[in-house]
């Protein structure tokens, strides 16, 4: 009795200790927390921007309206175009957004709501 008691005992310290390391692993792995949650998307950023003042555009990306629609034509002409999920206007802004300021593309998909494979598509 007493030989079972100890292996009893043995068992359950022993899954003390796993039990609250798996309970992290299964939460980390299976209940992911979303990462981009603001409330302004990369399209509706870019949006704004466009039907803003004037300024603001030039500002964030670098060039006027009028340049950012010319850029836009000449890229619908050589064949680009939205994709699945995002149109060609947010992937130009993106890709300005970055040359302008250098930011790292961790930080540019956090302005446009994207992940870093994502934003690394549009501008490497």
């Amino acid at each position: 009795m007493q030989l079972h008691c100890t292996i009893l005992f043995a068992i359950t310290l022993q899954l003390s200790f796993l039990l609250p390391t798996l309970i992290h692993l299964i939460c980390h792995y299976h209940m992911k927390e979303p990462y981009h949650t603001s409330i302004l998307s990369g399209y509706a950023w870019a949006q704004e921007l466009l039907h803003g003042h004037p300024e603001c555009i030039h500002t964030e990306l670098g060039v006027h309206k009028e340049v950012f629609h010319a850029l836009i034509r000449e890229l619908w002409s050589m064949g680009h175009g939205d994709t699945r999920n995002v149109t060609l206007e947010e992937q130009l802004a993106t890709f300005l957004y970055m040359s302008v300021t250098g930011l790292s593309t961790h930080h540019v998909g956090e302005r446009f709501q994207h992940a870093n494979g994502t934003i690394s598509k549009w501008v490497l």
